[in-house]
């Protein structure tokens, strides 16, 4: 259904140049979305696949594993689409006190994308899903790297635009600043299912557009529209663990991502929107599940190897330390595990004679070690981009 414009068209003027700028009508969409048989389809299967991704998380061993590492590769993912040319090597190098291979502020950028994520999904234990919240996941997100001198954690207080090199140009303009209260508390009310209650899911879906078509930030809009969606997912139940995250997706689809947001923005077409976006979930939840199962298989692959071969059981004990963390040194293990480096450096050349570990600095002395197998199982999907699409100012 096309309902045509989702909001108004207000005259805004800047030094030496006037243009017009988007401001949208409050959620939910009016008319109401229409649940035809394939929307209602999509919504099943998309409830069916995050049910099973969730459920992984009693299945796994130790779920703080994958976790711990897959929310890391969102972060890289997300911080891509942004221009960062970070790859998740580079975090955990950079994790590690080591260089990593690209710009420092890349991986800082990255880095701060973890906390933020760590700090909302904290705070929801004692916060509502809010605006204040969402502000102090930003003051977070833009705490170091690129944008730390745009206003973390504040609302603007001028005007921004996407595409172009100033508004009178630009492929499209948010709200100036001085509709911004009255967008985000039409927001904040649909997030807390005011005037009804949306089913998660579909609130997800029309809360991320709203939010990217508001764009209250300066900076790290479109990696806290993504951040929102997982937020909300957690917040409302419907995943145990932040274990589903869409930015592989919308980079993949980019140029349909765009156009869905468009096409929402000016022509109403909210359910062309909630189809891609629930396709999406679809998609992501099906290969997030299995690559937890991926990465349970090699491990236990693993470490049958090491048994067949008669491997001590210091191995046995070295060996987990790599699926916590898949570059490590001698010492840092020997002290972590308790043992001499002496025997945590035998460990490591079984491993590297099993075809498991391999060095990675090429030195003599204080030599890297990383879990191959295992980073190319993580990194799938995460290549560095040779784009990238130019968010705000």
């Amino acid at each position: 259904m096309e309902r045509g414009s989702q909001g108004e068209w207000k005259l805004s003027m800047i030094p030496g140049e006037s243009f017009r700028a988007f401001v949208p009508r409050a959620l939910p969409p009016e008319p109401a979305l229409v649940h035809d048989a394939t929307l209602m389809d999509l919504l099943a299967r998309a409830h069916l696949a995050l049910g099973r991704l969730d459920g992984l998380s009693t299945l796994l061993p130790d779920i703080s594993l994958f976790l711990y590492l897959y929310v890391r590769k969102e972060a890289v993912l997300s911080s891509q689409i942004e221009g960062t040319q970070s790859s998740l090597s580079d975090l955990l190098l950079f994790e590690s006190e080591e260089l990593p291979g690209v710009p420092l502020d890349d991986v800082r950028e990255v880095s701060s994308y973890v906390a933020a994520l760590e700090h909302g999904i904290a705070r929801l234990e004692s916060l509502p899903l809010s605006l204040r919240l969402l502000k102090e996941v930003h003051e977070i997100l833009l705490s170091q790297g690129r944008g730390s001198n745009k206003q973390p954690g504040e609302v603007r207080t001028s005007q921004n635009w996407i595409g172009g090199t100033r508004p009178g140009n630009a492929h499209f303009v948010p709200p100036p600043p001085h509709e911004l209260g009255a967008c985000l508390s039409d927001l904040e009310r649909f997030l807390h299912d005011l005037p009804e209650r949306t089913p998660t899911l579909l609130k997800a879906a029309l809360a991320h557009a709203q939010f990217e078509t508001i764009h209250p930030f300066l900076d790290g809009n479109g990696r806290l529209g993504r951040l929102l969606i997982t937020l909300l997912l957690c917040s409302e139940g419907a995943m145990q663990k932040p274990l589903l995250y869409l930015s592989y997706y919308f980079r993949k689809h980019r140029a349909a991502y765009y156009e869905h947001l468009d096409r929402t923005r000016f022509l109403g077409d909210w359910e062309g929107w909630v189809q891609f976006f629930l396709e999406g979930v679809i998609a992501t939840a099906e290969q997030a599940s299995d690559s937890a199962r991926q990465v349970l298989l090699l491990f236990e692959s693993d470490r049958q190897r090491l048994e067949a071969v008669g491997a001590p059981a210091s191995v046995l004990r070295v060996y987990p330390a790599f699926q916590r963390h898949p570059f490590r040194r001698v010492p840092a293990t020997a002290e972590e595990l308790g043992l001499t480096p002496q025997t945590v450096r035998g460990a490591f050349n079984l491993m590297v004679e099993q075809g498991i570990l391999r060095e990675v600095s090429g030195k003599k002395r204080d030599r890297l070690w990383a879990y191959s197998a295992y980073l190319t199982l993580l990194e799938h999907g995460v290549e560095r981009p040779a784009l990238s699409h130019e968010e705000t100012r």
